[in-house]
């Protein structure tokens, strides 16, 4: 918890939340989960091996894939792509995208996840290859130049700290005690030069894949972030909660969590850390959808039709003979099902293929042993009108409350263009990988008590929002991204699980260590590349 906002003055918001949302003892707003319950998803972990009956049906295919989050999809395209016309795609949810899914609320399009995706940089070439098929990229004069309607419109950003709305995430130095300022401008400027350092050497790549391992590496991604910092003498209080903001915007929890070699890929890696009035700004521009990384996941799905398997629940597979079979649980049926093909991809969570994988490898049991996953909540705010603005700097598309213990808001209508205001979605997100007890309190507590304590967090920067409020539906995700502890991204497991296999691919983000949209759309392409190659052998034989 922030030293900001204490569990307790929380606690007190969210009663004053809920206080404020009633007229006359009738709650002015609602609240609803959304998502499959989470029984759909437990159905694997209580299912025993030997105990699932015969399949009701048995479909073959040329190539299974479980998962249709952006691995999965990425990994389907490649094989349609390279010839495989009867893939078959599993997904427990009722809707594809994974983490990068989109929603519609009040007939107004929202993100479920993922909001944005960067620009992808010199080494990103599968999902440059991407946008340049989906119109969004293309190259004239030997560089890039992207559509400018889907890219994030200005104001990008700002930061709630002091009572005032600043532009940018950074907390500037004028609203910081004046004590502060310059060990804080010194410590901006120091941690610039050590980024820059890495940025120097290329050592710090998206796709991580394809940067070189090295024992300088090995050494950040032995300790903390936190504990290196410390190491480095960086200290200063606005720069700590910054760089702790970053870990959990990207990777679910903190920088005392996360290992050093995070802590600085999140920067070295692309756009660098640039001290105020220094350099370039400090966020490069970004592609953006009022349903946020959900328009991408419905590009990729629109192609597969009744090759998806949605609403499917992946039970057990295992090697055949002849290639291998997997039983799932379909659950508008209400039977078991069987998939039979030569290949088969796991677009999964390490640990959840662990789990579906009768002889699991040593290797996926190592990885999985060595991962722990961060889970989120994902609110969608249905509000008649935008919550009103104390000065400051104008509204922007994402709008974060300093030293908050969530993440803050992005608007839906931010990129509309219309020129009054009006209704509006506010999706604001939480990473809870901090926090041990959660998952459990995701589960345990209903959709009011959390939507209490989102407006009660929200309402620091906006005390009228809850009048303005009549919706909120929210997703979670109790196992929403791997987080990138201390030995996980030089863990020979995943760089053994990475290589090709001869029958069963992986091909989750939690190869790369932690879960980005680059990450996911990379290794599940290179996974379709190994199942393509492992067909052709057996065809040559």
């Amino acid at each position: 918890m922030s030293a900001g906002l204490t569990r307790r003055s929380l606690l007190t918001l969210a009663g004053a939340a809920l206080a404020a949302c009633s007229r006359d003892g009738e709650a002015r707003w609602s609240a609803h989960w959304l998502g499959a319950a989470h029984e759909r998803g437990h159905r694997l972990r209580e299912t025993k091996s030997g105990a699932l009956g015969a399949p009701a049906a048995i479909h073959r295919a040329g190539t299974i894939v479980v998962g249709a989050g952006i691995a999965g999809l990425a990994a389907a395209r490649a094989l349609m792509r390279g010839g495989i016309d009867d893939v078959r795609v599993i997904e427990l949810e009722d809707s594809p995208g994974g983490n990068s899914r989109g929603h519609v609320l009040a007939g107004m399009g929202c993100p479920l996840g993922a909001h944005y995706l960067p620009l992808p940089g010199p080494h990103a070439h599968e999902v440059a290859q991407l946008l340049d098929e989906l119109g969004l990229r293309r190259v004239a004069h030997g560089r890039a130049v992207y559509d400018e309607r889907h890219l994030c419109h200005s104001p990008q950003e700002r930061l709630h700290i002091d009572g005032q709305w600043v532009e940018g995430l950074l907390p500037p130095l004028e609203a910081l005690p004046s004590a502060e300022r310059e060990r804080t401008r010194d410590q901006y400027r120091g941690f610039a030069q050590a980024v820059q350092r890495w940025v120097d050497a290329d050592a710090f790549r998206m796709p991580t894949a394809r940067a070189a391992w090295s024992d300088d590496l090995a050494a950040l991604d032995a300790l903390s972030f936190d504990a290196w910092l410390a190491r480095e003498n960086f200290d200063a209080p606005a720069l700590r909660w910054y760089l702790d903001y970053c870990c959990r915007d990207d990777y679910g929890a903190g920088s005392a969590m996360v290992s050093a070699w995070a802590g600085l890929h999140y920067f070295a890696s692309h756009h660098g850390f640039h001290a105020p009035g220094e350099g370039e700004s400090e966020r490069e521009g970004v592609l953006t959808w009022p349903e946020g990384n959900g328009w991408l996941s419905a590009k990729l799905a629109a192609p597969l039709g009744e090759r998806l398997h949605d609403g499917c629940v992946a039970l057990r597979a295992r090697e055949t003979r002849g290639g291998v079979e997997l039983d799932a649980w379909n659950e508008r049926a209400q039977r078991i099902e069987r998939f039979a093909a030569p290949q088969l991809v796991l677009a999964l969570p390490l640990f959840v293929a662990a789990r579906l994988l009768e002889s699991a490898p040593a290797a996926l049991t190592q990885a999985a042993a060595a991962m722990r996953h961060a889970p989120w909540l994902v609110s969608n705010l249905h509000c008649e009108r935008p919550p009103i603005d104390r000065g400051g700097a104008a509204p922007a598309w994402d709008n974060v409350p300093y030293r908050s213990p969530a993440l803050g808001y992005v608007d839906a209508m931010h990129q509309s263009l219309r020129p009054h205001p009006g209704p509006t979605v506010l999706t604001a997100y939480w990473a809870l990988g901090n926090d041990a007890t959660a998952r459990q309190r995701l589960l345990a507590d209903s959709a009011e008590t959390w939507a209490a304590r989102v407006l009660a967090d929200l309402s620091t920067a906006h005390p009228d929002l809850p009048r303005h409020v009549r919706r909120i539906e929210l997703m979670r995700y109790g196992h929403a991204m791997s987080i990138p502890l201390p030995g996980v991204r030089g863990h020979a497991a995943l760089q053994a699980l990475a290589a090709p296999q001869r029958r069963i691919h992986f091909a989750h983000a939690d190869l790369a260590g932690y879960s980005v949209f680059e990450e996911a759309f990379f290794h599940g392409t290179r996974a379709a590349a190994d199942a393509l190659a492992a067909l052709r052998i057996r065809r040559a034989a």
